[in-house]
This record gives structure tokens, C-alpha cells and sequence, in this order.
């Protein structure tokens, strides 16, 4: 059966990989078997080395890292003001009932 080189030049970096399934491998290595063209593009693939993208992964992994520890912090913020809130508002609390209310936390000497 002839696959187009569109679909085969779709399948080849899963066929690159080896995380095809069976039949796509089949079905590329049938159509390599006579294409050229998809050998060449496969073979570009194997020539193309990992370290040329050394730098580009190294500049990625940096914004990452800079997107992470700027989270961190945002989330560290964000529970201060949450812990702060929240005693404010019990202290507030407190006050209005001891103000407006004669609550009183500790009994009332005698």
C-alpha cells in the first residue's frame, strides 16, 4: 500500500522515538523500503545532534526556574496575608464583642 509522504514525514519522529505502535513502524518502514526523500528526513534525524539545543534547553530550563521561585514566593506572600487576615479579623472580633457585647474572655475579678 502507498502512504503519502505527508504521513509518513507525520509518523517519523513517533518512528525516531520508537513509541509507535507496530503497525505505523511497519507501515514507515514499507514506505522507507523505496522514498528517498523520507530516508533523507530520517536520517536528518539521527544526524541532529541533542547538544546543539544545549543552549535553548539551558535558557528554558532558567525561565522555568525563574517562573518557579517567583510562584514560590507569590504562594509564601499569599499565605502571610491569609495568616495575618485571618488574625486580624479575630482580633477585631474580639475587640468589638469585648466593646459592644461585655464579653469578657477572662471571669471578672471578685
Amino acid at each position: 500500500m502507498k502512504i503519502s509522504c505527508e504521513i509518513i514525514k507525520d509518523l517519523l519522529p513517533l518512528y525516531h522515538d520508537n513509541v509507535c505502535s507496530n503497525d505505523s513502524k511497519n507501515l514507515v518502514e514499507e514506505h522507507l523500503a523505496y522514498c528517498d526523500s523520507c530516508k533523507a528526513e530520517l536520517q536528518t534525524m539521527d544526524d541532529e545532534l541533542l547538544m546543539s539545543h544545549g543552549e535553548k534547553n539551558l535558557n528554558e530550563a532558567e525561565a522555568v526556574k525563574k517562573l518557579s521561585d517567583r510562584w514560590r514566593k507569590g504562594m509564601i506572600t499569599s499565605l502571610l496575608k491569609g495568616v495575618l487576615g485571618t488574625l486580624l479579623m479575630i482580633v477585631l472580633i474580639a475587640l468589638l464583642l469585648y466593646c459592644f457585647m461585655g464579653f469578657r474572655i477572662l471571669p471578672a475579678p471578685v
